[in-house]
């Protein structure tokens, strides 16, 4: 067998960094504070077990959190009560300083399709806040119903975290599919109003990030927020990231700056391992020098496979820059030539091709769907670059791939814009109002864009995109319940974000059955 000798090491190191072969010495003393200020997390559920995660920083935006450089023993235990009176599995992780003390942990030997709960205790300290989180159902399993939160962009600045705290008490939710932005990498914004800006209600704390102990301050402080623990804790999730995790509009190796690529690796890599210490994600996530494979399937028995898509790591730079605002850009440029790269795409065609479930789930960042964005009173139709509609090629090729597969069951989860958006994707970009292949339901922000104005100055949007059957620039978050008969979306809206206590309420819903990709008010 002939093995790369820099690829074995490079493999080997990342190996001992899980594993815990850390030369940092082992810490059991008690630490002086609770550690579990982060809260807790579970994340990719499957039939026998699912993904548990905790960071230990008992002083979340101090240096390291305020841990030592050590070795930390933490335990663990799942149980099939809340109470822990029954516990079927436990074990001991280590938290490694190389990785900001955090602990992964993928519990095996479950029951499928069933609540489990979870917890961790260090030695001398406060045991942690207690989450919960359902197996997924055996992979052949005839299930009748799934309930699948989605929500994103969470601009700490922009907005409090009421959503969440509403999210987190929806009633037999299965998972939260977190499409991505979930921090942002700008420096913080002076309080108070700015003409003709929005109104930060909440700072971050220090400048742009870039280095690793950038990203895990901006992170601690994020996830320092209780309605987002609480939802966490909820809840397992499915986590992908968009832009805002590394910088804004990033493709592959370019940040929207134009900084080298070699220079720019450097923050990406930071920004990733980050992502990785602070996500309740499998080994199969882990950083690498190459980056990190975030795209993955679960699967949930024979109703749903999903998709988790990863839309930034191998796509070609924007055609005509990263902005149509700036630098508009004809339709006949919009051709980069790949959003997932080719592996990842040919990884999807085969599983859309193999899934053999009633419903395919694509869940991803930017939207399908083109979206003709001319300003009130224009002539000239305007699309955005940084979407599928600069990626025309790539778009075609996926419409290809569920053609090919005779699929009309395909459902796609999006977000970044920050906008609640419900359409259907075309077959002829060019005959929106034509033959549809897939339904998409781009779910709105949790706080970015602040309040928002609702429909108001919305008509044309409606207007020039006949594929629409719903736009508004309202915060929330979208519910799917899902059946064998029937995929049904709720779309849930804030009264506002920008004092605390908002209300939530259902602004629409629709449905979509297995043999039609066509969007029903119900």
């Amino acid at each position: 067998m002939n093995l790369d000798r820099r690829q074995l090491i490079k493999t080997a190191g990342s190996i001992a960094l899980i594993t815990g072969l850390s030369r940092s010495p082992l810490f059991a003393a008690p630490l002086g504070a609770n550690p579990f200020m982060l809260g807790v997390a579970a994340g990719d559920p499957w039939p026998d077990g699912f993904v548990i995660w905790t960071r230990l920083a008992p002083r979340p935006l101090d240096e390291h959190g305020g841990m030592p450089a050590v070795r930390v023993p933490v335990l663990w235990e799942v149980a099939e009560d809340e109470g822990f009176s029954r516990v079927v599995r436990k074990g001991e992780a280590v938290a490694l300083p190389e990785l900001a003390h955090s602990v992964h942990v993928e519990v095996e030997g479950l029951q499928p399709h069933r609540p489990y709960w979870y917890r961790f205790t260090v030695a001398g300290s406060d045991i942690s806040p207690v989450g919960m989180a359902r197996t997924a159902p055996a992979r052949d399993a005839m299930v009748q119903q799934l309930r699948i939160g989605v929500a994103g962009c969470q601009h700490y600045e922009m907005g409090y975290y009421d959503a969440w705290r509403h999210l987190a008490a929806e009633p037999d939710l299965d998972l939260v599919f977190h499409y991505g932005d979930y921090i942002y990498e700008g420096a913080a914004t002076p309080l108070g109003p700015r003409p003709n800006k929005w109104t930060p209600v909440r700072q971050h704390v220090g400048g742009e990030i870039y280095s690793i102990d950038d990203y895990r301050r901006r992170y601690a402080q994020y996830k320092s927020d209780p309605n987002l623990q609480a939802a966490h804790a909820a809840c397992a999730f499915a986590v992908s990231f968009d832009d805002h995790e590394i910088d804004n509009n990033w493709a592959s190796d370019f940040d929207q700056d134009g900084t080298s690529p070699e220079i720019f690796a450097l923050r990406r890599y930071a920004a990733l391992q980050a992502w990785y210490e602070h996500m309740p994600v499998r080994k199969a996530q882990f950083p690498t020098n190459g980056g990190l494979t975030a795209y993955r399937r679960l699967d949930y028995g024979r109703l749903m496979r999903m998709h988790v898509l990863d839309t930034r790591s191998y796509r070609a730079d924007q055609p005509c820059g990263d902005d149509f605002r700036k630098n508009p850009c004809p339709p006949e440029a919009h051709v980069g030539p790949s959003v997932l790269g080719g592996a990842q795409e040919s990884w999807l065609d085969q599983g859309l091709g193999g899934a053999g479930t009633t419903w395919n789930l694509l869940a991803q960042q930017i939207i399908v769907m083109p979206v003709d964005f001319r300003e009130p009173g224009a002539t000239e139709a305007q699309f955005a670059t940084d979407l599928w509609d600069g990626y025309r090629p790539a778009r075609q090729r996926l419409i290809e791939s569920i053609r090919r597969h005779d699929l009309s069951n395909v459902v796609i989860a999006t977000g970044d814009h920050h906008r609640h958006l419900v359409g259907s994707v075309p077959e002829n970009d060019e005959d929106t109002d034509g033959p549809k292949v897939a339904v998409e339901f781009q779910a709105a922000s949790i706080s970015s864009e602040g309040n928002g104005k609702g429909e108001a100055g919305l008509d044309h949007m409606m207007r020039n995109n006949p594929h629409f059957d719903l736009y508004t620039d309202r915060r929330g978050y979208q519910l799917f319940n899902i059946s064998p008969e029937r995929w049904k979306t709720d779309v849930k809206v804030m009264d506002q974000i920008e004092t605390p206590g908002g209300q939530i309420s259902t602004l629409a819903s629709f449905f979509v059955t297995p043999d039609a990709p066509i969007l029903h008010r119900g």
